[in-house]
């Protein structure tokens, strides 16, 4: 059974996510800590609850989102995993910081990457991988089936959805994302965005003002 746990970081107050199992492996979801006490505070966690971080995993590679990269391989040795299109969002993600206020250095780069269909594993536990573009190329989602729920990043938030307005963005391939990969899921299922609190599959079709039909 996967537990989940939230974490606001960064100005953008984006949404990093911990997900472990009954045996304590866990994996990093969008570490967007910034700053030591940010840091402090993700470690603390980790360490009290006895959890051992397996992956570090992205659902795009926008700034506010890969702020934790370089700390969360310093700290457990863990090279990010992403969707191979949104690799130069990660390699120009420092001069991208600097622009915002960020101090940052270049980041590390993955070794691998994760493709759509994948089924990535800890534990006991897997999460199936879909390619949503449209926010941002090389954004997907992760998808629990037998927890019902899915981490969207910024494809879908509660009553609204990713700006499409940044390099790559496109209003017809998110909603076709939404449409194929999230609208396809069960209405009960658990949405767990990139920003703001979490909804339902069910609310935002019914809900949502920017979901066009």
């Amino acid at each position: 059974m996967v537990t989940i746990e939230k974490f606001v970081f960064n100005p953008f107050q984006e949404n990093t996510y911990i997900l472990s199992d009954e045996t304590n492996k866990c994996v990093i979801v969008d570490p967007g800590c910034y700053g030591s006490q940010e840091e402090l505070f993700l470690q603390d966690y980790i360490n009290k609850k006895g959890l051992k971080p397996v992956k570090q995993m992205y659902t795009h590679c926008h700034v506010d989102h890969i702020l934790g990269n370089n700390y969360v391989h310093k700290t457990w040795g863990l090279k990010p995993e992403i969707h191979k299109e949104g690799l130069a969002f990660l390699e120009s993600g420092h001069q991208q910081g600097k622009m915002y206020g960020f101090e940052m250095e270049p980041n590390i780069l993955p070794e691998k990457f994760i493709e759509h269909g994948d089924t990535v594993k800890f534990g006991n536990s897997e999460l199936k991988v879909v390619y949503t573009p449209g926010h941002a190329d090389g954004s997907i989602c992760f998808i629990a089936y037998p927890e019902k729920f899915v981490i969207t990043g910024d494809v879908l938030f509660r009553d609204s959805i990713g700006r499409t307005d940044f390099p790559t963005g496109d209003f017809d391939v998110l909603m076709k994302s939404i449409h194929e990969h999230l609208f396809t899921l069960e209405d009960d299922f658990t949405v767990y965005c990139g920003h703001g609190p979490e909804t339902t599959i069910g609310y935002e079709k019914v809900n949502n003002p920017f979901i066009r039909f």
